[in-house]
């Protein structure tokens, strides 16, 4: 089955892009005055107020925007493609608050942030594509160089953004706090955004690890966080998913102790093909989609997770995984080994979290936060990628008309891994420059997720 992207912008630009025309050629290519792009509308953020079920097919509008204007330290990136991120889940359902606040706050600022103000937001923080006009302060990248895009959107003139870009206070997170994201034709990023696209990945396969795959790295490997090391046992929350299938193979490839914790059979099966050490079914630790609100029944739930994890990894877990969050979060701060490490960059369940504090204190546990990447743990993490250490999580590709339903398996938890879309790319498969280096890695494990029907249609 052929997926075709968006409707095509400029064909003459458009058709550069796609067959890798010098960057002069480019250049001169006239962009389009607008593009197709997935965007919520600010008239929509009363759209679920009586309750009931917030279907994001509902808010996830596909159409044409208007194209922006660069800011000097700006690049416009034509994207192949992109992934759908949780992230998109809440600014689709204008939860907890409806983004377009964050737009109002970012515009504030004036001068070229007051563009992001606008009665409609481009979301999407995943990409992968193609330079077609850089800034006029830009010095590293040029029109054609390809490239996949992190979504650490920093202020490289704030202090502490030199000495973690995670620290500035106008970080943020592009596609969720910015405009002008992923999930559309072209995206406007900044330079300090911008990466390599592995040589040897297709654009969907590279447009699925930049959010997930750093936050993962940064989580467990980084000095930033958890700093994993060799033998060291890792429960994983959510292992099948975006964040969790990345983890898995960060545990791995360092010499730790994957313990994966899934819904389902299927998804069993395929944590095994990552490598994971050990799974365990919610199911057999009586945990439903929510922790019970009885706090002595949710120590029975960690008791018997605890009682698993021993049994089958030899020991308590040093370091907890943990994105889920409030029916999760409970149960991590308990089964995590004496001096171990709940490491925590989300809260897909809800920001509320209860937990037995006597199990941290007197334990001499320690609760980590984490947020996406700084850049230089985004180029370490793509040079694993780039290695075949590590591969995208990929498992369905959909066109950009099908972003709404591809976000609404997202929001159901029915996707496995990472569920990617097309957008100037015409069909998957496209993007390799490296096939020598594809064929050494191997298709199997460059697609561990991906199964007969990876392509899908609505």
């Amino acid at each position: 089955m052929t997926v075709t992207g968006g409707r095509r912008g400029d064909a003459r630009l458009t058709d550069a892009l796609l067959s890798g025309a010098s960057s002069d050629e480019i250049s001169r290519s006239p962009l389009p005055a607008d593009y197709v792009a997935a965007h919520l509308r600010l008239e929509d953020i009363h759209l679920f107020r009586d309750g009931g079920d917030k279907d994001v097919r509902r808010s996830l509008h596909v159409g044409r925007v208007a194209m922006p204007e660069l800011a000097p330290d700006e690049v416009l990136v034509a994207v192949m493609a992109s992934s759908i991120n949780y992230n998109t889940v809440w600014s689709a359902m204008f939860e907890p608050i409806p983004t377009f606040r964050f737009l109002e706050q970012f515009a504030r600022q004036g001068g070229w942030a007051a563009r992001h103000n606008l009665p409609y937001q481009v979301v999407g923080s995943d990409g992968a594509g193609v330079i077609a006009r850089v800034g006029s302060g830009v010095r590293r990248w040029q029109p054609g160089d390809r490239v996949v895009i992190s979504p650490a959107y920093v202020d490289d003139q704030e202090p502490g953004t030199h000495a973690d870009g995670m620290l500035g206070a106008e970080q943020r997170a592009w596609g969720f706090e910015t405009n002008f994201g992923g999930l559309a034709e072209f995206a406007v990023v900044r330079a300090s955004q911008l990466m390599p696209k592995p040589a040897h990945l297709t654009w969907e396969e590279a447009a699925c690890f930049p959010l997930c795959g750093g936050t993962a790295y940064r989580m467990l490997v980084g000095d930033n966080g958890a700093r994993m090391k060799q033998g060291d046992v890792v429960l994983i929350w959510g292992a099948a998913g975006g964040l969790g299938g990345y983890a898995v193979q960060f545990v791995r490839n360092g010499g730790g102790v994957a313990v994966g914790v899934v819904g389902s059979d299927d998804k069993a099966a395929a944590v095994r093909r990552l490598g994971c050490d050990v799974v365990v079914n919610r199911a057999e630790i009586g945990l439903g989609d929510a922790a019970p609100d009885d706090p002595e029944q949710l120590l029975k739930v960690g008791r018997r997770l605890g009682t698993i994890i021993r049994e089958r990894a030899g020991r308590d877990p040093r370091i907890v995984f943990d994105h889920v969050g409030r029916s999760t979060f409970g149960i991590s701060t308990f089964v995590a080994d004496r001096g171990g490490i709940v490491v925590t960059c989300g809260s897909s369940t809800g920001y509320q979290h209860v937990f037995d504090n006597r199990y941290l204190w007197m334990k001499l546990k320690r609760i980590i936060g984490s947020h996406v990447a700084n850049l230089h743990e985004q180029w370490e993490t793509s040079a694993l990628f780039g290695t075949g250490r590590i591969a995208p999580t990929l498992s369905k590709v959909y066109p950009l008309a099908d972003v709404a339903h591809a976000t609404r398996l997202v929001q159901l938890n029915r996707h496995l891994g990472k569920v990617a879309v097309l957008c100037l790319a015409p069909m998957p498969g496209l993007g390799v420059t490296d096939r020598a280096r594809r064929a050494r890695i191997g298709e199997e494990q460059i697609l561990p997720l991906a199964g007969p029907e990876l392509v899908a249609g609505r």
